[in-house]
């Protein structure tokens, strides 16, 4: 059962890892959009994959810091 938890937590990085990659990528694709064509939407979007990003590394933070006391 010991076997378990590393496997499932470098899933969980792995999965962590992506989602704020995913988000980042959000993040600078409307931002740019609103800083280029002022794109008031583009400039909400932005916001909102902002406080994903935060949330995600936030949590990030917190796993690795776990895995680190290991």
């Amino acid at each position: 059962m010991q076997n378990e938890k590393p496997y499932n937590t470098f899933i969980d990085m792995k999965t962590l890892v992506e989602n704020i990659a995913a988000q980042y990528e959000a993040f600078a694709k409307n931002s740019a959009l609103q800083l280029e064509k002022n794109n008031k939407a583009a400039g909400t979007r932005a916001r909102k994959a902002a406080l994903e990003l935060t949330k995600l590394l936030k949590e990030f933070r917190k796993v690795s810091v776990e895995e680190a006391k290991k």
